[in-house]
């Protein structure tokens, strides 16, 4: 048998036998037991453990024992970008430029971002990664009133990083929503998956403290690496009070906040991709 179809089935062993159901942390054994139970040489189990670190399912540092890490990227319901995400988990986050240009916005561009029709705005398409390994699709709209001159920048680092330093402006608030969607065979390709894989396509409208919108994303994630939480809130009501008969009515302040962001129908998988986990 093929020495690279040995160290393979030695990784879907490992896998099934240490992987597979484990807790995140959980200590796989050294090389020398693997090699003796699994009854291989140990330049072979080595070889299928850089096989399952590739994959982000293991992580070892410092000459340390592998331990089983949780390959999904969690997105809680706070604002955060893909970076800090990224970092938060150990891993490094990385960008690849796929498209950067000065266009003019449509009329579903120009709504979501509250500016005329036609208005100069930029417009950056980029691969996410994490440990150089595809995690999402982002492709993203920005008015050039509020960004003069962004396609100077460095724009394979944290976008809101850059907005912040270089500008001043500061995403405080996402409106987005989310659908399911399956990967075309250009989409594939970029992610890594196989044609027809389960995604997560994300539109969003950022907006700073003064309620100005300052970027429109779409994204889409890889359904194999990302989950999105939720905080869900029970709608308190008051009773009918004797005294007036007034009806019941919501106790003001628990969905205050508006929901003026874009329609968010998911694309066709056919449609171009975008990406939402801003940088």
């Amino acid at each position: 048998m093929r020495p690279a179809r040995i160290a393979h089935e030695v990784r879907d062993a490992i896998e099934a036998r240490y992987i597979a159901g484990s807790e995140p942390s959980a200590v796989l054994p050294s090389e020398r037991r693997l090699a003796a139970e699994l009854g291989v040489a140990r330049a072979t189990v080595r070889a299928a453990l850089a096989m399952l670190r590739e994959q982000q399912q293991i992580r070892s540092s410092g000459g340390g024992p592998a331990m089983v890490i949780d390959p999904r990227l969690i997105k809680a319901p706070q604002l955060s970008s893909f970076t800090q995400d990224a970092q938060a988990r150990g891993w490094r986050p990385s960008s690849r430029v796929l498209e950067a240009e000065e266009e003019a916005a449509d009329v579903t561009v120009a709504r979501d971002l509250g500016i005329p029709p036609g208005s100069a705005v930029w417009r950056l398409r980029r691969l996410r990664l994490a440990d150089a390994s595809p995690m999402a699709l982002e492709e993203v709209w920005l008015p050039q009133e509020l960004f003069p001159d962004l396609l100077a920048e460095d724009l394979r680092g944290s976008l809101y990083e850059l907005l912040e330093k270089r500008y001043g402006s500061v995403v405080s608030r996402h409106d987005r929503r989310i659908s399911a969607v399956t990967v075309d065979a250009q989409h594939a390709e970029l992610l890594e998956m196989p044609v027809g894989a389960a995604a997560l396509f994300a539109t969003q409208v950022g907006f700073d403290r003064r309620g100005r919108r300052l970027e429109l994303g779409r994204s889409l994630y890889r359904g194999d690496r990302f989950d999105f939480t939720t905080v869900t809130f029970s709608m308190r009501r008051a009773r009918t009070s004797p005294e007036t008969g007034s009806g019941e009515r919501a106790v003001p302040g628990l969905l205050s906040r508006s929901r003026d962001g874009p329609d968010g129908r998911p694309p066709q998988t056919t449609a171009r991709a975008t990406r939402e986990a801003r940088s």
